[in-house]
């Protein structure tokens, strides 16, 4: 089950075998190509610059390119699935009958939007005709991919308003319809002192689509979209010109690097064979089931950089040994939860890597500084595992046993690709995105000789598997950089600036510190953690450094505080997902969760006030 059906019950495109779903697996496949070809680019360019001293100039930007046909052809396959992020607690709490509009509406929002993205991108091709890259590449060929993507997006939302009850169907589109009529003739139409402002459109469209239950991804762009429209000033053009720079970065491309990499370990085995030594080391220990959970998430972060993916990973295996030896899922559920926010901070955690982005901060820096709070925090969870929890039988968890040799070996190709991760970064010798570049290949290679898992089609799986993940994150964070424009276009930053520095000023930077946390715990749970990031990391940065706080500090309290919201109930994205994959139920979770959330918020409060448990490993390693 996908996190969208945990979240939002998104009907299934793709599950037909119609033209439709044979047209979505087409490109999907040809998304993966993308993704390989992209690997294969970014590794050949390192050992043409590090091995033989021959740097190649074209690298960087056909990676860019190709990651432009990734996130755009990508993120059409993803809406065609209706795996797409988004939350619909909001929408449920409405009349039965409204929901079914609500549903609707907000499959019309998104062919809107997609529409609005397609007319813009036709716009921004034409003005490209005429234009090269730096490399002596037509422009136009950036541009193409999001007017196809964009045409597909417009067919998926279409496809899915057209489903469901044709009672509200017609409705539904004629409610959008008027709504946007109406807004329209009251400010062609009233005086100008009582226009509604385009801050107030935007405001109203995004907390309507958001209630509406429509993905995350369209609710920033729908809003964005709505500025636009409003604001004669601002020519369509520039939509789609956003939308693409919110992603046409170098660094971004370790984002799908890292969740690649994750999955091609997990697929060798290293899961079940990591989970089953553990087992034999601590299982007869109390509440070893729940330590193995929280050891073993850290020890996947330090692989794969998406928190979900490791949830997948660790629960596929460690919950059926919980139900086998008679343990409580819902318990195992709230520790992978908490274990989740706690491993936010472990390189190469994805929103780390956004994080030092979009703020400015040194991403090898940010690594350095979230061990020390994520070894604390596990520490924290694994105390308060052994206090609740009881001893079991560890011969019930796995009754077939594998040979220790292979389970240490297995765990050995592990660490090292966890060392060569964490090493390449800190050192300075490769970017992140080149060394998230080695560490597939290393999955690929050393993974499948060392394992002998893999099949020539289970990697093909895995390449569609992870261009698909990745499609849907960065186009989140895409549609997250056009709203931060508009955003920035408002003086919002300067607003904030000025109402945090008079916090700071009057209360001290602590009390700037705790606004910050509880500001990014809120939208954390309501937006998914990146769009958090994405539109208040760049605004609190640069307040944070004015007021006398260490970037790499408030960095890693920003990723904890986002991590937190986006794992607490109720309406925590992550939460949702994490019942998904353990087979639980929200309101069973809950209670058992709460110790482990108030153990977290507490440890949260410690890193706040004590600086140096994040500054202390990178003042050591000169990292500052």
């Amino acid at each position: 089950m996908t996190l969208q059906d945990a979240v939002a019950g998104t009907p299934h495109v793709a599950a037909d075998t119609g033209w439709l779903g044979r047209a979505c697996s087409g490109i999907e496949h040809i998304c993966a190509a993308v993704l390989a070809l992209n690997v294969g680019v970014i590794f050949v360019s390192v050992i043409l610059r590090y091995f033989l001293h021959s740097p190649v100039d074209w690298a960087e930007e056909v990676a860019r390119a190709l990651m432009v046909v990734l996130v755009f052809l990508g993120g059409a396959t993803v809406l065609l699935k209706g795996e797409h992020v988004g939350i619909d607690l909001f929408r449920k709490l409405l009349p039965q009958s409204a929901q079914a509009v609500a549903r609707h509406v907000g499959a019309w929002v998104v062919a809107g939007t997609a529409a609005a993205l397609f007319y813009s991108s036709v716009e921004l091709l034409q003005d490209s005709v005429n234009v090269t890259t730096p490399i002596g590449l037509p422009q136009w060929l950036n541009v193409l991919p999001v007017c196809i993507g964009s045409a597909l997006m417009i067919v998926a939302a279409v496809v899915q308003a057209m489903r469901g009850d044709r009672a509200t169907r017609w409705p539904s589109l004629a409610l959008c319809v008027a709504l946007g009529l109406a807004a329209w003739a009251w400010n062609s139409f009233s005086p100008e002192g009582l226009h509604a402002r385009p801050w107030m459109l935007l405001t109203a469209c995004f907390f309507g689509t958001l209630i509406a239950g429509v993905p995350i991804a369209f609710v920033l762009a729908a809003s964005a979209l709505i500025y636009f429209i409003a604001e004669p000033s601002l020519p369509m053009v520039i939509y789609s010109q956003q939308v693409m720079a919110g992603m046409d970065h170098f660094v971004l491309l370790a984002v799908p690097f890292f969740v690649l990499a994750g999955l091609l370990m997990e697929a060798n085995g290293m899961s079940s064979r990591l989970i089953e030594l553990l087992v034999r080391m601590f299982g007869r220990m109390r509440g070893s089931m729940n330590v193995i959970s929280i050891v073993a998430t850290a020890f996947f972060s330090g692989v794969s950089g998406s928190k979900l993916a490791d949830i997948a990973a660790v629960s596929g295996i460690i919950v059926p040994a919980v139900r086998r030896t008679k343990q409580d899922p819902n318990e195992t559920a709230a520790v992978l939860a908490a274990s989740a926010v706690m491993a936010e901070t472990i390189p190469p955690c994805v929103n780390l890597i956004i994080m030092g982005f979009v703020a400015n901060i040194s991403i090898g820096g940010l690594f350095i500084a979230g061990i020390v709070p994520a070894v604390a925090m596990a520490v924290g969870l694994c105390a308060m595992a052994i206090i609740v929890g009881r001893k079991v039988d560890p011969l019930l968890a796995f009754p077939l046993r594998k040979p220790m040799i292979p389970l240490l070996g297995g765990a050995l190709v592990a660490l090292v690709m966890v060392t060569m991760i964490g090493k390449g970064v800190t050192s300075g010798v490769a970017t992140s995105t080149e060394v998230s570049a080695f560490a597939v290949v290393y999955a690929l290679v050393v993974g499948g000789l060392a394992f002998r898992e893999l099949t020539p089609r289970g990697v093909v799986r895995l390449f569609v598997k992870s261009a698909s993940m990745a499609a849907s994150i960065m186009f989140i964070v895409a549609a997250a950089s056009s709203l931060a424009f508009v955003l920035t276009i408002e003086q919002l930053p300067v607003l904030v600036s000025e109402f945090m520095t008079n916090l700071a000023a009057h209360y001290g930077k602590v009390s700037f510190i705790l606004a910050s946390v509880l500001l990014m715990t809120v939208f954390g749970a309501i937006l998914e953690g990146a769009p958090a990031l994405i539109i208040f990391g760049p605004l609190l940065t640069p307040i944070a450094q004015q007021v006398g706080v260490h970037p790499l500090h408030f960095g890693v309290v920003m990723v904890v505080a986002m991590g937190l919201g986006l794992f607490s109930p109720p309406f925590g994205l992550g939460l949702f997902a994490t019942c998904s994959m353990t087979g639980t139920r929200i309101e069973n979770v809950m209670r058992p969760m709460m110790k482990y959330l108030v153990l977290l918020a507490v440890m949260l409060l410690g890193l706040i006030f004590i600086p140096e448990v994040s500054l202390w490993l990178p003042r050591v390693t000169d990292m500052l």
